[in-house]
């Protein structure tokens, strides 16, 4: 509760002298700098002409702030207050280097755009506070060049990323999706629907209890998901194979093993044994058919030989279990 009445430890911008504005100028160029050479950094084995992009983008933010820097030591001397953008309320946040992990190249190209714009607000509130015409020019030249950072990148994407080169790193993102999540997820739901069938609809069919019915397919699904997560993430930890982080495509498997395996366990939920088996096994059947649409979609497989494929394997396994819980 004492926490709650504690005086913030963060300035009102309002109250930032003009050695401070342009202090946490400085501060803020320094880091979306380094936030740009690290996306390269990141990008340039797998995309290089992106990483080329952010390498320019990092090369302008690095001129910004050699820009400040003079301005400061002219006007105020060569020490430079430590400011920076947490200090201040309500000023626009980075995201830390660690979460660049999970960052996607659209994802980075994305959060580029909102960091331009972000510090055009920044020094277009900057330019209002500052009284010295030197200062307020600066500011305001550079609110002019956070505005068109955005045509730069543009520019920038059209100088190192031609039509053809873009295609090749889209196809590149594209296949280590579905490396990392589709293949993984599909093999796991494809596990989780077809080989809880026979356990699921034997224990039905044999106890005629709807209750004994949902433990037996809880049980199984959620045993499957966790076997099949941990099995995706230990054989392969992804550096040469390619595929990507083992523990994503452990999570995407293991997830969608257990999905698959409860979709149709969770009509038991209905006391009425014949309402609820009706409903599983219309459940069955949507499933199958979900994953023949994305064998197709997304793993090129023609639609009727992955319906033949899935649709008449899993009807087989429905009807092995119905006939093993009846015998």
């Amino acid at each position: 509760m004492i926490r709650l009445f504690e005086r913030s430890k963060k300035r009102e911008f309002s109250s930032l002298s003009e050695a401070e504005i342009l202090a946490l100028a400085i501060s803020s160029e320094e880091d979306d700098a380094r936030i740009y050479m690290a996306y390269a950094d990141k990008l340039r084995a797998q995309y290089p002409q992106s990483a080329k992009v952010f390498d320019d983008m990092a090369d302008v933010e690095n001129t910004h702030r050699r820009m400040l820097i003079d301005m400061f030591e002219s006007r105020f001397g060569k020490r430079i207050p430590l400011i920076r953008r947490e200090h201040v309320r309500g000023f626009y946040e980075r995201s830390p280097d660690w979460l660049m992990e999970t960052k996607s190249l659209d994802d980075m190209r994305d959060e580029a755009e909102r960091m331009e714009q972000g510090a055009y607000r920044f020094y277009l509130e900057a330019q209002k506070q500052a009284q010295d015409t030197g200062i307020r020019k600066l500011l305001g030249d550079l609110a002019i060049a956070e505005q068109a950072h955005s045509d730069v990148a543009s520019m920038l994407e059209d100088r190192h990323l031609p039509e053809d080169a873009r295609e090749e790193e889209n196809e590149t993102a594209r296949r280590q999706f579905l490396l990392t999540y589709v293949q993984p997820g599909l093999a796991g739901l494809m596990d989780g629907s077809v080989s809880t069938l026979a356990p699921i609809f034997a224990a039905a069919f044999a106890t005629q209890d709807t209750t004994q019915t949902f433990l037996v397919g809880l049980s199984a699904s959620v045993g499957a998901g966790i076997s099949m997560g941990f099995t995706e993430a230990a054989h392969d930890d992804g550096k040469l194979s390619g595929r990507g982080s083992p523990i994503k495509r452990g999570l995407a498997s293991g997830i969608m093993t257990a999905l698959g395996g409860l979709g149709h366990t969770l009509p038991y939920l209905i006391p009425n044994f014949l309402t609820a088996t009706i409903t599983a096994i219309a459940i069955v059947f949507f499933e199958l058919w979900a994953i023949a649409f994305i064998q197709n979609k997304y793993m090129d497989t023609p639609f009727l030989r992955a319906a033949l494929q899935v649709v008449v394997g899993g009807g087989l396994v429905l009807a092995a279990g119905i006939l093993i819980g009846n015998a």
